[in-house]
């Protein structure tokens, strides 16, 4: 399972992979949630291959002053709003409250308006007791997926399993912290970011997402328990 070499032909064979891989796991009435956008064409595989159904997590990166692709932290939908914030890089970048206040404001800003374009008409899966699945197309430093964990788990998810295609070790010794199982198709000895290891790598618009959530909806699971958690 842990092979350097592996090159995923696009985010739907990453899927593929994921879902041959999760067969072997037991999976209680599993509920599958995406991180979108990228995670999404990977979740929509592994909730065909399950019959279970998909929803999203949303949650956004609090980008770093001056490296907005550097993750100072993340932040997840919900009443009350699970934020992460690594402090290392908060120390290293001089990140201040005010800055990740106004970051978090805008973050927010975008959940709701997902939120609003997302969901038309769509009921949500609730977590409990159930076994959620989050999926992403592959780590950096994991703070979005910690953050989605950690959520889900406030949310009374009998167990979180984590499931991505690619990430560094590193990350995911973090990450094997915070989710019930991890599993993890490659960790790369060198790792220069998820893109590096798919030959199609094109980001995903907000229509492709509602296309494929509503089109997952209406052949998978619809919500209700999965033989295999019988």
């Amino acid at each position: 399972m842990f092979n350097s070499s592996v090159i995923f032909a696009d985010r739907s064979d990453a899927g593929r992979r994921l879902a041959a891989a999760l067969a072997t796991v037991k999976l209680e009435k599993p509920v599958v949630y995406a991180l979108p956008r990228g995670g999404v064409p990977v979740a929509v595989e592994i909730a065909a291959a399950l019959t279970a159904p998909l929803d999203l997590v949303l949650v956004r990166k609090i980008g770093a002053p001056g490296a907005p692709e550097l993750a100072l932290g993340a932040v997840v939908d919900g009443p009350d709003p699970q934020v992460i914030i690594n402090e290392d890089v908060r120390a290293s970048t001089g990140a201040d409250d005010a800055y990740i206040e106004r970051t978090l404001k805008r973050e927010l800003e975008e959940i709701e308006r997902r939120r609003r374009l997302y969901f038309q008409g769509l009921e949500r899966v609730d977590p409990k007791g159930r076994t959620a699945i989050v999926v992403d197309d592959g780590l950096a430093t994991g703070a979005t997926a910690k953050a989605a964990v950690r959520a889900l788990k406030r949310r009374g998810a009998g167990r979180v399993v984590l499931a991505v295609p690619v990430a560094p070790a590193e990350t995911l010794a973090e990450l094997r912290r915070e989710a019930d199982e991890v599993v993890c198709l490659n960790t790369p000895r060198w790792f220069f970011g998820v893109g590096g290891f798919y030959e199609d790598f094109r980001q995903l618009d907000d229509k492709e997402v509602v296309t494929l959530l509503r089109q997952a909806r209406a052949t998978a699971g619809n919500g209700q328990p999965n033989p295999r958690g019988a």
